[in-house]
């Protein structure tokens, strides 16, 4: 398939393209290497099995120079399910224009929402026109981010006051919307509800907020620890007034004579961008290489040829799971920043360092893993449906999503290599909002560029042959 660099006209009352290039007729360089191609040894969820396909072969963002050791993903068994509604939200009305449709389209939407909607917390030009247009005019879309830190609710609440556009928690997915999978039980697994978990991101502790929210009961984080047992780390004092208003008491004390009476951590979360990356590296990599989860512990089976992966990881150690793998993200500044991908790819090349390559077992969800698609195409698919009696129209068949995003590592990647077991088709297009910079080769190529939101909905909308009118 051709990239095509895409303006419009001002105005162009029946949404016809002009200046198509062939992506030959433009050159670029590329802001980042491509991602490495990953061979991790992944555990089957419960998904179909197209999906786990897919995901045996994909592909994983760059975290480092060298080739990361494969990532064994073994949870989410229910990922599939996902779907989540909020009783003090109600599903909008979709006013209908003069030209909509008996029913819906056979098309829709997925916008990502950090430079492609908003920097820096700003709507952008033009993005409360391009949402507004499809909200009256009965054509779906949700927001599909690698962001969070905030509860759904209370991030739609916000939006929809930005963006001027009434928005719902039905239509919307962050980077950990997934984790609220681990809490309950079911046949293949043990639930998290009740277990010790540390959160780590975000700002203070909303993520520990959002994650009691989810259904986890016992939620600590670093600031907890750190304050607690100061030596943990020892330039405690640069941090400590932040820490001080954001922690409790841990549930358990660190007793190393009586470890059954001992804080023991079952899960390590990462919801959101670390802001002590010090700090919480240190605490993961104690855990990581402890006995059982026990905080102060080290594992005797740490460098054991005799075991696999030389016993690291070996002992019981508590699971890693990271929301998302963003290397950069657009922010206020002109340059891209690091996310939550420069922090994993921080703690990688310490745990490599100490345990001289061995292969670190974690699970990374968001864009462009595959899980994230599956589960924003099964939220499209249930929105439209609720959508198809509020408005009065059928729903239909859904053939295509046009994935609308700014960082070629992840939103492009993901549409491109997604594999509906619907049939859908998800088109990639990337918009110069964000992280991508224009005049550069984006790693991985979408199936167009545009100048923002509105022009990538207006060249959707041409291709779908639309007959409204978007000025």
């Amino acid at each position: 398939m051709m990239l095509q660099t895409v303006t419009f006209t001002p105005r162009c009352a029946n949404l016809t393209r002009t200046a198509l290039k062939p992506f030959s007729a433009q050159r670029f360089h590329a802001q980042h290497p491509p991602t490495s191609n990953a061979s991790p040894h992944h555990h089957n969820y419960n998904l179909p099995q197209s999906f786990n396909s897919w995901y045996s072969s994909s592909q994983s963002p760059p975290l480092r120079s060298t080739p990361i050791k494969p990532v064994t993903m073994n949870r989410f068994q229910q990922l599939r399910s996902l779907s989540t509604s909020h009783p003090s939200l109600q599903r909008p009305s979709i006013p209908r224009s003069s030209t909509a449709p008996a029913s819906l389209p056979n098309f829709a939407f997925a916008f990502d929402i950090d430079g492609v909607l908003l920097r820096s917390s700003a709507p952008l030009p033009r993005a409360t026109e391009a949402l507004q247009y499809l909200h009256n005019n009965n054509i779906p879309f949700i927001l599909l981010t690698n962001g969070g830190g905030k509860h759904e609710s209370a991030r739609v609440a916000e939006l929809s006051s930005k963006l001027g556009v009434p928005l719902s928690i039905e239509n919307f997915i962050q980077s950990h919307t997934p984790f609220k999978q681990l809490v309950e039980s079911s046949e293949t697994k043990e639930g998290l509800a009740d277990k010790t978990v540390l959160v780590t991101g975000g700002d203070g502790d909303k993520c520990r907020q959002v994650a009691e929210m989810y259904g986890f009961k016992k939620v600590v984080t670093p600031g907890d620890i750190l304050m607690a047992y100061p030596t943990i780390w020892p330039f405690n004092q640069i941090f400590s007034d932040y820490y001080h208003n954001n922690t409790r008491p841990l549930p358990k004390p660190v007793n190393l004579d009586n470890l059954p009476e001992s804080l023991k951590i079952d899960a390590v979360f990462v919801f959101n961008d670390p802001r002590d990356w010090a700090l919480d590296s240190q605490i993961i990599l104690d855990l990581l290489l402890s006995k059982e989860g026990y905080l102060g512990t080290y594992s005797d089976k740490n460098g054991n040829s005799s075991l696999p992966n030389n016993g690291w990881q070996q002992d019981g150690q508590p699971k890693l799971y990271f929301s998302n793998p963003d290397l950069f993200w657009a922010t206020s500044h002109h340059m891209p920043r690091l996310g939550q991908g420069g922090f994993q790819a921080s703690l990688h090349g310490v745990w490599n360092a100490t345990t001289n390559g061995a292969t670190l077992d974690r699970t990374i969800i968001g864009k462009p893993h595959a899980a994230t698609y599956i589960y924003a195409e099964d939220v499209l698919t249930k929105y439209r449906n609720q959508l198809s009696p509020a408005s009065g129209v059928k729903a239909g068949r859904l053939d295509r999503v046009f994935m609308v995003g700014d960082n070629p590592e992840s939103d492009i990647l993901g549409a491109n290599q997604f594999k509906s077991n619907r049939g859908t088709d998800w088109t990639s297009i990337l918009v110069k909002t964000g992280v991508y910079r224009d005049g550069t080769e984006p790693a991985h190529k979408p199936v167009a560029i545009v100048k923002d939101v509105f022009d990538a909905v207006k060249w959707a909308l041409g291709e779908e042959k639309w007959d409204g009118r978007i000025d």
